[in-house]
């Protein structure tokens, strides 16, 4: 698949369609686990769940726009091995963007100074954990040069966004998880299974994307 990039078209359309009404739920469920663990929505428990920022972060890579998720060590607290984006739980006296851009910056080793804030997507609820997270968009001003944090960072996953729009991408497998047979869609990348919360937010951004004529190498979009 050919993939390149008018960066300079891209990122301004993307700044501009993320300032408008977001595909929402409706998209996220594309990718969630059925059954579903839970069906309240962030808008319901906004005031008592915890909250964590997590980025979206973009960067041109040649000529094809990346987009970054991180594969957890054994080592953290919570959701080890599992694929996410960067991010964690917001601490007092900061804002969400604050959150997403900090834990990012300590989770790959990069500068804030070279992230630039595009936009927000749907915040999404994680009826387990209670925690209701909020999706960043956000793209580098310069190459990133990522030094992971050993104790966070098993595996930095650089997928390029046209990846995403392959059909073949996006598989369902049944898995047992917490003792039930639940039906699972994934984003498969190099061997890894990115779902649940990681899959959910993908979903909504690539629904996003689709509204965006050109700029990330695939020619549907």
């Amino acid at each position: 698949m050919e993939r390149r990039s008018e960066s300079h078209h891209f990122f301004p359309k993307l700044e501009e369609r993320l300032s408008r009404p977001l595909p929402g739920l409706v998209a996220q469920l594309n990718m969630v686990p059925d059954p579903r663990p839970g069906n309240k929505v962030y808008t319901e428990v906004q005031d008592s769940c915890k909250r964590a920022g997590v980025l979206v972060l973009l960067y041109l890579k040649g000529k094809c726009v990346f987009v970054v998720l991180t594969r957890r060590t054994e080592l953290v607290d919570r959701h080890q091995a599992q694929i996410s984006f960067p991010g964690g739980r917001q601490e007092e006296g900061e804002s969400l963007e604050q959150t997403a851009l900090r834990e990012t910056c300590e989770e790959l080793g990069i500068r804030s100074s070279a992230i630039q804030i595009l936009g927000k997507l749907t915040p999404l609820y994680i009826p387990p954990t209670n925690y209701c997270i909020y999706p960043v968009v956000a793209r580098m001003t310069e190459q990133p040069q990522f030094k992971p944090s050993p104790y966070e960072v098993a595996e930095v996953l650089e997928i390029p966004l046209d990846y995403l729009f392959d059909p073949q991408t996006v598989r369902r497998e049944m898995w047992i998880l917490h003792g039930m047979n639940v039906e699972v869609p994934f984003y498969f990348f190099e061997g890894h299974k990115i779902w649940g919360a990681t899959a959910m937010v993908l979903a909504e951004f690539v629904e996003i994307l689709k509204g965006i004529k050109g700029g990330i190498g695939n020619e549907d979009i």
